[in-house]
């Protein structure tokens, strides 16, 4: 059974971070993001947004532009926690730029060469961010281009993502399915590997945004059709900001899934202007930050 149109808008990717003084620099200086917004939790979310974790811990959204309109990356930290192992289900994020190389050449970080085009960047945990040598489209275009997921059973994935999830083939081949939503947004890759899938501890989540009336019957569909549901609609609070609905899937792969309602996340994911600041505050005061 497929669910009713989904005018889905992609918004992030959720990476487990273990350093965050290493990964602010990273994202800041070498890939050139900024930081869009910083939030500190006391206790584990009720959806798991950091993982199986029921402890302090913060989350910082950075990216080359606001939420609004561009593809971000979601860092969450949990207090204490060091590192997570790394599994083979995340493939990787694509970026435009003609700008990195060279910052990454000046800050004396490694650079490997990728298979075909481009350059390949590792992440002080260990994610992969392929960069290929070329401006974006325009000057208003995200240089974000895509998110690479890994999968077990193409067809299965085919299936759920877009006869289920309702999203838009780009182009496919025989290991590969690349997906949108529309317009200019992000696009998820899908790529078939023969190796057993094993998402270990780093495991991640992407995130999409839906109207709020679209999330019931999206629940109700995916239900139907014997689908994974995670966690179902549920409300979640931040301090001092909107309140937000979510529901979070599991796709064949066990891949995390989370459509929050664009009414609620559109207030929640203004871009503060002192996100930059408060991130630098909490790294220096944090006890387990190596020093």
């Amino acid at each position: 059974m497929a669910a009713a149109t989904v005018p889905g808008r992609a918004l992030h990717y959720v990476f487990k971070i273990g350093d965050r003084a290493k990964n602010a620099h990273f994202f800041r200086q070498v890939l050139g993001m900024k930081v869009l917004r910083h939030e500190e939790f006391k206790e584990g979310c009720d959806a798991e947004c950091n993982g199986p974790y029921d402890n302090r811990w913060s989350k910082t959204m950075v990216g080359y532009g606001p939420e609004s309109s561009h593809f971000v990356i979601e860092l969450t930290y949990n207090y204490g926690v060091t590192s997570y192992e790394m599994g083979n289900d995340f493939g990787g994020v694509t970026i435009h730029s003609t700008e990195i190389l060279s910052r990454a050449a000046q800050h004396s970080y490694p650079i490997e060469k990728a298979d075909g085009n481009g350059s390949v960047l590792t992440s002080p945990d260990g994610y992969k961010f392929y960069v290929i040598d070329q401006a974006p489209s325009s000057a208003n275009a995200d240089p974000l281009k895509s998110v690479e997921l890994h999968v077990s059973n193409l067809a299965a994935s085919r299936n759920y993502w877009q006869q289920l999830l309702q999203m838009k083939i780009l182009a496919e081949t025989k290991q590969t399915l690349l997906l949108t939503y529309g317009g200019n947004q992000a696009s998820l890759q899908l790529t078939q590997i023969t190796d057993a899938l094993n998402r270990a501890k780093a495991y991640g989540r992407i995130a999409f945004a839906v109207p709020s009336a679209n999330q019931p019957p999206l629940h109700e569909a995916v239900k139907a059709a014997g689908g994974t549901i995670l966690k179902p609609l549920i409300t979640l609070d931040t301090p001092g900001k909107a309140t937000v609905s979510v529901l979070i899937l599991a796709d064949p792969d066990d891949h995390e899934i989370c459509f929050v309602d664009e009414e609620g996340f559109s207030q929640l994911s203004q871009v503060e202007p002192d996100g930059e600041q408060r991130l630098d505050k909490y790294i220096a005061k944090d006890p387990f930050q190596p020093k």
